[in-house]
């Protein structure tokens, strides 16, 4: 039996890859611009958190108070080695300077900071929090949610560029040394969307019933 849960996010690569990876586990998902085509109305989130789990659940929270359907949102944050504390992204990844960056914009951004600092050694933090209903409310920033440790490189991927994660064309697998582009669709999925997202809906499947 395929459970239906709302996937909190408008960014429709984020809601593809995360539908592949869930679906191997039984869960269809809703993403927010299939709610809107219904006519609902998507309320607007201020990610105003310091934390990917601070955002994670005002997203969550918001949108679960305005469908009153379970729901989960996800957040991450993009933290770098050996830089200073004022260059860390964090959760303020496509935000710099007051100013929300498009895709060509992030990466003429971290293409520069490449060419400043050297090639960086790169890890996102992800959290997640699924509120299934009022009395039911789950969240996780465990270390098994974590990305592996991946370069950024100043030089974009020649061929393939995917609307929603610019940082993918300039990112490379540490242990093959090819860009994420050039990794199977199953690699690629794992990486969109960490093991520890899946256990994290199966452990919560398997102590309750729902």
């Amino acid at each position: 039996m395929k459970r239906k849960l709302i996937f909190g996010t408008g960014n429709q690569a984020k809601l593809s890859a995360m539908k592949n990876r869930l679906e191997t586990i039984g869960i269809e998902l809703i993403g927010l611009r299939e709610l809107e085509a219904e006519g609902k109305r998507i309320p607007e989130v201020l990610e105003l958190g310091d934390t990917p789990l601070e955002n994670a659940r005002l997203k969550a929270e918001t949108y679960y108070k305005a469908f009153q359907l379970p729901v989960f949102s996800c957040d991450s944050g993009l933290y770098f080695e050996h830089v200073p504390d004022e260059v860390q992204p964090g959760v303020h990844v496509r935000n710099v300077k007051g100013k929300c960056l498009s895709d060509e914009e992030m990466l003429e951004y971290y293409t520069g900071l490449v060419r400043q600092y050297g090639n960086l050694i790169a890890r996102y933090r992800n959290a997640i929090c699924f509120v299934m209903d009022a009395d039911h409310i789950y969240e996780s920033m465990d270390s098994t949610m974590e990305s592996e440790a991946f370069m950024l490189t100043d030089k974009p991927h020649s061929a393939i560029r995917k609307k929603g994660f610019p940082l993918d064309s300039i990112s490379i697998d540490l242990k093959t040394n090819q860009y994420y582009y050039d990794l199977p669709v199953d690699a690629l999925d794992r990486f969109a969307v960490e093991d520890g997202v899946l256990r994290f809906f199966e452990n919560i499947y398997s102590q309750n019933e729902f």
